[in-house]
């Protein structure tokens, strides 16, 4: 089935023919060189709530990369910013049977928002983003909304998740730019969660957070516990700082040396998370300017959407 996807949407591709974005020619300041970095997480495209469902997603993403450019521009007022990466946290469907009732709390088919709405709506953001930016990469990694099959997705391979067909169907819809570069980690019978990705010396690792366990909230103790694992050898690659979603709330922990930061969500009026966890948000996503050679964060903010 997931074979058939993919050829599907190559079958599709195949006749699809889109300009190519001409790079543009960021003014240079004075300062040391700094990198851009956007962070995307938890779009729950097709949820539907009294305030939130696809086209409001779409809106947000658009007054997102609207005020990533505004920002940036205010960066390049006092040193050049050339590049932009972009962490993709997972989540970025609502996915159709994740939970009981799902299906009526979403206004469009995991269909639509894997090869229609979730393409359109990251395509034109990235485009966006390469008008305004030499060259931007994307680093993906999954979340626990892009598992298919509800409660028997034991039975389908690790590998397989509706997040990363989501980002291989747009790394083919853009595949004629060659200023956009992917970092889309997977394998066979692996989920493959996680991504190291390094702007000069500053590495950051990605995953979508539903690794880190508890209740009630974020769970402080277990993000710290796997946090001072992870960094102890128990993954592979050296990293200084984690980036995470799957909470919905925009916050920073500070763990000895290493920072993890929880990105928001652009959605609204949860009502899962009002009952149950007494917690609501405000629509958001993470932008950070980035010193390669110094391997720091100079600059980040909160993105209100």
């Amino acid at each position: 089935m997931v074979e058939a996807v993919y050829q599907a949407a190559k079958d599709g591709l195949s006749g699809l023919v889109l300009d190519t974005i001409p790079a543009p020619r960021p003014p240079k300041a004075p300062g040391e060189t700094e990198v851009a970095l956007a962070v995307l997480s938890d779009w729950q495209l097709a949820k539907r709530t009294s305030t939130y469902n696809s086209d409001v997603c779409e809106e947000r993403i658009e007054r997102l990369a609207e005020r990533i450019v505004r920002l940036t521009q205010i960066q390049r007022a006092d040193h050049a910013v050339d590049d932009l990466h972009v962490h993709v946290l997972g989540d970025i469907v609502e996915g159709e049977l994740i939970f009981p009732g799902q299906a009526h709390q979403i206004d469009a088919s995991l269909y639509r928002q894997v090869t229609l709405d979730g393409p359109r709506i990251l395509g034109n953001f990235l485009r966006r983003m390469l008008a305004n930016f030499e060259r931007v990469h994307v680093t993906a990694v999954i979340g626990n909304h892009g598992a298919l099959g509800g409660r028997a997705r034991q039975d389908y391979n690790p590998e397989t998740n509706a997040d990363r067909m989501l980002y291989r169907i747009v790394q083919q819809i853009l595949a004629g730019e060659e200023r956009l570069t992917w970092n889309i980690p997977d394998g066979p019978g692996e989920s493959t969660w996680y991504a190291v990705n390094e702007i000069g010396k500053y590495r950051t690792l990605l995953l979508h957070g539903d690794q880190f366990r508890g209740t009630s909230g974020l769970p402080w103790y277990g993000i710290q516990k796997k946090a001072g694992g992870w960094a102890l050898g128990a993954i592979d690659e050296i990293f200084d700082d984690i980036d995470f979603g799957h909470f919905h709330q925009p916050t920073r922990l500070t763990l000895n040396r290493v920072t993890a930061r929880c990105n928001g969500s652009t959605e609204s009026d949860n009502g899962y998370a009002r009952e149950q966890l007494a917690a609501v948000g405000q629509p958001s996503q993470g932008l950070r300017f980035v010193h390669p050679s110094k391997g720091m964060v100079t600059a980040e903010y909160t993105v209100w959407l």
